[in-house]
C-alpha cells in the first residue's frame, strides 16, 4: 500500500451540531474543527455523547440542528466499533467482500485479503469464521478490513474496551500503523493512559457538551476547564 497524500485531506467542521432523541438533547450544539494529520482522542465519562459524535461526524446519523461539513472533497473514511459488525463468513471472506463491492477483479481480492491478514497478525486464521474469533481478533479483522479501503479519515469507537494488555497493545500499533500512512485518526476512548500514548490533540466531552479541545500535551500539563482537571485526576464518574 501506498502512502496516502496527508496534504489532500479536507478539515472536517462541525458547525452547530446537535442531536435529540424525542425532544431530549444527548448532544448540545456544539462547535468543533477537525485539521491536520493528527491523532485525535475524543474523551469522556461514559455518556458523554463521544460514539453519537462519532457517528454525525462519519455520516451514520444527520444531526437534528447543525451541519457537518468536510472543507474540499468528501474523503475515503472507515469506522471500527468498539463492536465489530462482521459477516457470517470466514475471515478471508469478509475481507474479499469489501473488495468485491469496491470493484477490485475476482483475481486480485484473494491476493489482497490475505496481504492484510498477514498484516494484523490473522494469517493462520483466515478459514476461520469471522465470529467465532475472539474479541482483540475481531477488531484486528476489523481493522484489515478498514486497511484494505485505504481510508484518509479512520473513526474508531472504543476499540480496545473489554480487550486484555496484548490485545490492546495490537489494535494500538495497527492504529499507528494506520497514522504512519497517512491517515487521520479520529478515536474515542476514557482511557488516559491510552491518550497519552497515542493522542496529539484531545476532544473532551461531559454531558452533551464540547469541554475542552487542544493539544495533548497541553491537556494533560494545563488544562483549561474544571472538569478537565477532574477527569485527569480520575473524579468524573465513569
Amino acid at each position: 500500500m501506498t502512502r496516502l497524500d496527508v496534504t489532500a485531506i479536507p478539515p472536517l467542521a462541525l458547525e452547530g451540531v446537535g442531536f435529540a432523541h424525542r425532544g431530549q438533547p444527548l448532544l448540545h450544539p456544539t462547535d468543533l474543527r477537525l485539521e491536520g494529520y493528527r491523532r485525535t482522542l475524543v474523551m469522556g465519562p461514559n455518556g458523554a455523547g463521544k460514539s453519537l459524535l462519532m457517528r454525525l461526524a462519519h455520516g451514520l446519523l444527520v444531526p437534528t440542528v447543525g451541519r457537518v461539513r468536510w472543507e474540499g472533497h468528501l474523503p475515503r473514511q472507515s469506522m471500527v466499533f468498539q463492536r465489530p459488525v462482521l459477516l457470517r463468513r470466514s475471515a478471508l471472506a469478509n475481507l474479499t467482500y469489501v473488495l468485491a463491492i469496491h470493484g477490485i477483479p475476482r483475481r486480485r481480492r484473494k491476493p489482497l485479503a490475505r496481504e492484510a491478514l498477514e498484516r494484523f497478525g490473522l494469517a493462520a486464521l483466515e478459514a476461520r469464521p469471522a465470529r467465532v474469533l475472539s474479541g482483540g481478533e475481531q477488531q484486528r479483522l476489523a481493522l484489515a478490513r478498514a486497511w484494505l479501503v485505504e481510508p484518509e479519515v479512520l473513526f474508531l469507537d472504543e476499540p480496545t474496551s473489554a480487550l486484555d494488555p496484548a490485545a490492546i497493545k495490537a489494535v494500538e500499533d495497527a492504529v499507528n500503523d494506520f497514522h504512519r500512512r497517512g491517515t487521520r485518526i479520529v478515536m474515542t476512548s476514557h482511557d488516559l493512559h491510552q491518550a497519552r500514548r497515542l493522542a496529539d490533540d484531545i476532544v473532551l466531552l461531559f454531558d452533551g457538551r464540547l469541554i475542552e479541545h487542544c493539544p495533548a500535551e497541553t491537556f494533560f500539563t494545563a488544562p483549561a476547564s474544571a472538569e478537565a482537571r477532574a477527569f485527569i485526576r480520575g473524579e468524573l464518574v465513569w
